[in-house]
C-alpha cells in the first residue's frame, strides 16, 4: 500500500487525482466469510460487500495519502455506480469471485444460489459484471476536484445500484469492473488523463509467443483489431479506448512504478485518438 502511495504522491504533486481501486481479494474473503456466518440468515448481497471494502480499502488509502501530502485534502468516498437491471450479464454471469474449488467441492450456502463455473484447473463461484452507465456522485466529485481535494472512489467499480420504477435506488446482486467504471469517472469528471495501473509495464501485442512485444503508443483502432484475456488486460484496454473515444485525450496502461512516466507519456502503452509521428511498437 505504501509503495503504491509513494507513485501517487509524485503524480499529485503538481495535478488534481482521483484514484480509483479495485477490491477483488477483500470482497472475495467477505463473502466467503458473509457465507459461513452461523449468525446470518443469509449472506450479505455484493453491494453490501462492495461498500464494505470501499469503506475499508478507502481508508487506508485516503489516511496514507494524507499522511505523505499534509498540506492536501484527501477524501474517500463511497460511490454508487447505477447498472440496467435488463443488462444480459445477469442472465450470464462471469465475474469470478473468492477462492477456487476442486471439481464438485465448491459449497452451496443456505439462502445462497452460488453459480459456479470452471477457472483453469479449478472452480470458482462467478457473479453478474453489468455494465456500468452512471455515477451517482460524480457531481460531488467533481465538486471536491475543483477544491483541490484529492478523491478516493468507485473501490471496486463502485456499489452496484439500479433505479426502480418509482426513480429510489436499490442495492443488486452484482459486481462492476473497476476499470469500465474509472472511465465512466473519467469522462464524467472531464479528466485531462486516465492513468491505469497495474503489475505489467505495457500492455504486450502477441502476449505468450515468441514475438510477444511491449505497445509503446497505439490508436482505438489498432487496440480494438487485437485480442486481450477478458479477466486482465482486456477491460483495461477496453477502459482506455471508451475514454479516448469519447474525449480525444489520452489514456495509459502500465506500471505502478512508472506512474510519473506513464503520465508524461514515457513509459507504459499510451492510447491515443490518432497515431502520432513517435508511435511504435517495440
Amino acid at each position: 500500500m505504501l509503495d503504491a502511495v509513494a507513485h501517487l504522491v509524485a503524480v499529485a504533486e503538481n495535478n488534481t487525482l482521483i484514484v480509483t481501486h479495485g477490491n477483488g481479494p477483500q470482497v472475495g474473503m467477505l463473502a466467503l466469510e458473509s457465507a459461513s456466518d452461523p449468525v446470518l440468515d443469509h449472506p450479505f448481497p455484493f453491494d453490501v460487500l462492495g461498500a464494505q471494502t470501499q469503506g475499508m480499502i478507502g481508508y487506508w488509502l485516503a489516511q496514507a495519502l494524507a499522511n505523505a501530502l499534509p498540506a492536501r485534502r484527501v477524501v474517500a468516498l463511497v460511490t454508487q455506480t447505477i447498472v440496467d437491471v435488463k443488462d444480459p450479464a445477469f442472465s450470464n454471469p462471469t465475474k469470478f469471485v473468492g477462492r477456487g474449488y476442486a471439481e464438485g467441492e465448491a459449497p452451496s450456502p443456505p439462502g445462497s444460489e452460488w453459480t459456479i463455473k470452471q477457472d483453469g484447473l479449478l472452480w470458482r463461484r462467478v457473479v453478474a459484471s453489468p455494465e456500468p452507465l452512471e455515477v451517482v456522485e460524480i457531481e460531488t466529485i467533481k465538486e471536491l476536484v475543483a477544491s483541490g481535494t484529492i478523491v478516493v472512489c468507485a473501490g471496486g467499480g463502485g456499489i452496484p445500484v439500479a433505479r426502480d420504477a418509482n426513480g429510489a435506488l436499490r442495492g443488486v446482486e452484482a459486481v462492476i469492473d473497476k476499470d469500465l467504471a474509472t472511465a465512466v469517472i473519467a469522462r464524467g469528471t472531464d479528466a485531462h488523463v486516465m492513468l491505469l495501473l497495474t503489475d505489467v509495464a505495457a500492455v504486450l501485442a502477441d502476449y505468450g509467443t515468441p514475438s510477444e512485444r511491449p505497445i509503446r503508443s497505439a490508436t482505438v483502432n489498432e487496440l480494438r483489431a487485437l485480442n486481450f484475456p477478458a479477466g486482465s488486460m482486456g477491460p483495461k484496454v477496453e477502459s482506455a479506448c471508451r475514454f479516448v473515444e469519447a474525449t480525444g485525450r489520452r489514456a495509459a496502461i502500465g506500471s505502478f512504478d512508472d506512474s510519473l512516466e506513464l503520465l508524461n507519456g514515457t513509459a507504459g502503452t499510451s492510447v491515443v485518438a490518432s497515431t502520432s509521428p513517435t508511435g511504435s511498437s517495440e
